[in-house]
């Protein structure tokens, strides 16, 4: 059981950034890919940014450009930069960590959440 606490979120204006962060209970070198989910109330969970072990981003379209995911084994962390805000209702940015690939899969674990509010 992988326990994945989150850390970095709060209230920005827009235009903005915020750095969230991801730390690992164990390694997560041999976990396939780390990901961010984002979820508004009301609205279901959707993907922001993944990456894999062997460093392969994917990025969900609206933050393309502005967002970076990056992971760093050493230290059982995943980050999330996110530049250039937009303004947004609250949002709970969720670290989830999925440990082998395969169709229609699902992260096996997941984080509490952080919230994020881009407001002015």
């Amino acid at each position: 059981q992988v326990e994945l606490v989150e850390s970095g979120g709060g209230l920005v204006q827009p235009g903005g950034s915020l750095r969230l962060s991801c730390a690992a209970s164990e390694s997560i070198l041999n976990i396939y890919a780390m990901g961010w989910y984002r979820q508004a109330p009301g609205k279901q969970r959707e993907m922001v940014a993944a990456v894999t072990k062997g460093g392969s981003t994917n990025y969900a379209d609206p933050v393309k450009v502005r967002f970076t995911i990056s992971r760093d084994d050493a230290k059982n962390t995943v980050f999330l930069q996110m530049n250039n805000l937009k303004t947004q209702a609250p949002a709970v940015y969720y670290c989830a960590a999925l440990q082998s690939p395969g169709p229609g899969v699902v992260p096996d674990y997941w984080g509490r959440g952080t919230q994020v509010t881009v407001s002015s």
